[in-house]
């Protein structure tokens, strides 16, 4: 399965192998229940080994240099940014329409998606911050005229413009956003609903990267 192709037209990555593998088990049962196969194979299939891969992401200040940064194409900008404040995959940057910016209950706005990636459907918050990097209100698409195909023209000069070395790249946003939200206190599983993960392992990643920037923290202070 990891042989495979996605619509990104990247390699499939193990951690969703393993959700689509954990659908397909939960099918094999309800069929072996319901009496429609012989045997119930679920358990002999196995998951696929997770990689420890580094998750790049941006500091508050570099997120704070980038705000103030021109870019070529301002809506690159806009989305990024957005990104970073909600963690928003591009894919569904790219979709998001007027219409799925709704009031929510407690009065405040929120984003009424279905995502690409996984078709979950979420109701995520909006801060005031975010909802301005979405412009005057009208209707159709939000951030109009935003394509994968603008990233390779204009991200790669914008962030370097900023000053920043880092490889980033546009994922690199939504990774930002995790992490700057558990250094900020949120709690876990708060965070992978906002991410709209399945599973709260799946964000576990995160939590890791900022026990690493604790411990280097702690050495920043030494008596030698």
């Amino acid at each position: 399965m990891l042989s495979l192709t996605t619509q990104t037209h990247t390699k499939m990555m193990a951690s969703t192998a393993n959700n689509n593998l954990n659908k397909l088990k939960c099918v094999l049962r309800l069929a072996y229940e319901d009496k429609r196969i012989k045997e119930n194979i679920a358990p002999r299939l196995k998951h696929a080994k997770e990689a420890s891969t580094r998750r790049e992401f941006l500091t508050l200040d570099e997120v704070k240099k980038l705000a103030h940064t021109p870019c070529g194409k301002p809506v690159v900008k806009s989305a990024a940014l957005f990104s970073c404040l909600t963690g928003l995959r591009i894919s569904d940057i790219i979709r998001l329409q007027w219409e799925n910016i709704i009031r929510g209950a407690d009065g405040g706005w929120c984003m009424h998606i279905v995502t690409k990636k996984t078709r979950t459907e979420a109701v995520l918050p909006l801060s005031d911050e975010a909802l301005a990097l979405c412009g005057e209100r009208s209707t159709g698409q939000v951030f109009k005229g935003m394509t994968q195909a603008l990233l390779p023209l204009y991200l790669k000069d914008w962030i370097k413009s900023a000053g920043i070395t880092k490889h980033i790249t546009f994922h690199c946003f939504r990774h930002t956003y995790a992490t700057l939200q558990l250094a900020a206190g949120t709690d876990l599983y708060t965070i992978s609903k906002m991410l709209t993960h399945s599973n709260v392992a799946t964000t576990q990643v995160y939590a890791d990267v900022v026990n690493d920037l604790k411990r280097k923290a702690s050495e920043q202070i030494t008596l030698k």
